[in-house]
């Protein structure tokens, strides 16, 4: 079963566009974020960010 506090961590991502402002906006550090991220990546088995440069973008 999918965390729905990860899922709302991508939902944030997708909104605000950054870890930093989606950190900020619910009050986590960066790298908390990151790792919460990740964890949802592999329940579901796929990815869903890419690296670009500093930020991350979502898979289509």
């Amino acid at each position: 079963m999918l965390d729905v506090r990860r899922l709302r961590l991508l939902r944030e991502l997708s909104i605000r566009g950054t870890l930093a402002e989606v950190a900020e906006a619910l009050q986590y550090s960066p790298s908390s974020v990151s790792q919460q991220l990740a964890l949802l990546e592999k329940e579901v088995g796929v990815q869903l960010l890419r690296k670009t440069g500093r930020r991350v973008q979502l898979t289509p």
